[in-house]
């Protein structure tokens, strides 16, 4: 996983070369923290939780959400389906996302002191949503003292306190005058909006403030109810503007060491392209509604029942999974923000607006696939507008759940987790009862017909900080799943 992220590196320094601060034949970290441009830091920092977000993160989420199960040809992520996934497992994911937020948290620490608001909201932003994944697969983490030369064994953080350093980080970042700026301004080392002067720093602002409203939401069904409900009702009295386009890297192509990280770890590193395959959770439901997503997510072939990699029964015939060496990795997609903002409405507003942004965010996902959401938003996955809160709220998290396909499944699960949907299959895939769509007990799962709920405390942090938590199970509900 290393090499994919030094890998991107080298991708991120191709498209910031013109930059005569940047010597794209130098490691940026292994150049001077504090003397270091911070144009050199931020992409350095971008790749790092690119690059743990969009494979190890990636590969995690789509087993979890049930996007693909392990091949009945192959083994390398049987823990992972099986739910055995333990400590001396996937440790660079860990290790990955703190390497990247090091250098985005120098550039934060040097923007504050050198008052460049504008590369503070945006390192502010990313270690943000970096650390909302982090907390809410591991549970504590470090935060505060996190990224410190000065603390080697930093302090964790319960993940009730990190859900509320957030939301102050995310107040002061968007609090700075943007117009008082000093120092320079971001250019082509922002590599998830670019330099456009124009729209730049507008969306950095609108990334921030759909942050906190997913920070805000996440935590809508649990002992601080209270604290999401006075939150998103501020915002939307105030009338905040949220994420109208994609947050994401999308400088990939196909090429080795430059193509999306899932493609890169999957196909080149692992040279196994068949082994994800189709599952029979989100494909059944796609078939069972006419959907062409179907076709864009899958190659041709049958499905393979959740977690059944032991069954050898038409082994050839079993679909594998389609992954692109340019797809973006999105550290968040038009699409969820549209889907955030329609349950915020049902959740705080009186429902006014939700069937409106659910129809753009189903469209836009049907668009980015190929596909017009048109018919279907009249049939199949028309929005209840005269239904329960229930029933909307179930149409908003199913197509989110969908819309999360290759990359995001790691949402998807998180929000499965918090809201109940999609629901969970009463009965094994291979009943004639099953209900499309239904998430289930993977076949040969190992903790006893509990689902998962985290990823345990990597090796490598438990050796390295006795402050590390004591071994948590992974079926272990994260704070928020109440």
């Amino acid at each position: 996983m290393k090499k994919i992220i030094v890998s991107l590196i080298v991708l991120a320094t191709t498209f910031v070369g013109c930059n005569t601060e940047l010597d794209i034949n130098s490691d940026p970290d292994l150049l001077d923290p504090n003397n270091a441009p911070l144009s050199a830091q931020l992409p350095s920092g971008i790749v790092g939780i690119v690059g743990s977000e969009g494979a190890g993160m990636a590969i995690f989420g789509g087993f979890w959400s049930q996007y693909w199960t392990q091949s009945n040809a192959a083994n390398q992520f049987k823990d992972i389906d099986n739910y055995s996934a333990g400590t001396a497992d996937y440790n660079f994911i860990w290790d990955g996302m703190y390497d990247g937020l090091g250098d985005i948290r120098n550039v934060k620490r040097r923007a504050l002191a050198e008052g460049n608001w504008k590369y503070y909201l945006i390192a502010t932003t990313l270690e943000v949503q970096a650390s909302q994944i982090l907390t809410d697969m591991y549970g504590s983490i470090p935060y505060k003292e996190a990224n410190n030369v000065l603390i080697l064994e930093p302090k964790f953080n319960t993940g009730e306190e990190v859900y509320t350093y957030m939301i102050e980080d995310l107040n002061d970042a968007l609090s700075r005058d943007l117009s008082a700026s000093s120092g320079p301004n971001p250019g082509a080392d922002d590599l998830i909006f670019g330099s456009n002067p124009t729209t730049q720093m507008e969306n950095w602002t609108k990334f921030a403030n759909t942050l906190k409203l997913k920070v805000y939401m996440r935590q809508s069904n649990s002992s601080r109810a209270a604290i999401a409900s006075a939150g998103i009702t501020q915002m939307i009295n105030d009338g905040v503007e949220f994420l109208d386009v994609d947050a994401a890297m999308t400088q990939f192509s196909d090429a080795i060491n430059q193509s999306n990280p899932l493609y890169e770890y999957v196909i080149r590193r692992l040279n196994v392209a068949t082994n994800l395959r189709m599952s029979t959770t989100l494909s059944s439901y796609l078939i069972n509604n006419s959907d062409p997503r179907k076709s864009a997510f899958y190659n041709s072939g049958n499905s393979l029942n959740q977690g059944d990699y032991n069954n050898t029964v038409g082994a050839g015939t079993i679909a594998t999974v389609k992954l692109s060496a340019t797809t973006p990795v999105l550290l968040m997609s038009k699409e969820e923000s549209l889907f955030l903002q329609a349950e915020a409405m049902i959740r705080y507003n009186g429902g006014t607006g939700a069937k409106a942004l659910y129809d753009a965010a189903v469209s836009a996902n049907f668009s980015r696939h190929g596909s017009s959401a048109a018919a279907f938003l009249t049939g199949a996955y028309a929005f209840p507008d005269a239904g329960t809160f229930d029933q909307k709220l179930e149409a908003i998290i199913t197509q989110k759940w969908v819309a999360g396909f290759p990359g995001n499944g790691f949402e998807a699960f998180f929000d499965t987790n918090r809201t109940g949907y999609p629901r969970t299959s009463t009965v094994p895939q291979s009943d004639l009862a099953y209900v499309p769509g239904q998430l289930a007990y993977a076949v040969n799962g190992s903790t006893g017909g509990s689902f998962p709920k985290r990823i345990v405390y990597p090796l490598s942090e438990r050796n390295a900080n006795p402050n590390t938590p004591t071994l948590i199970p992974i079926t272990t509900p994260i704070w928020w799943d109440n």
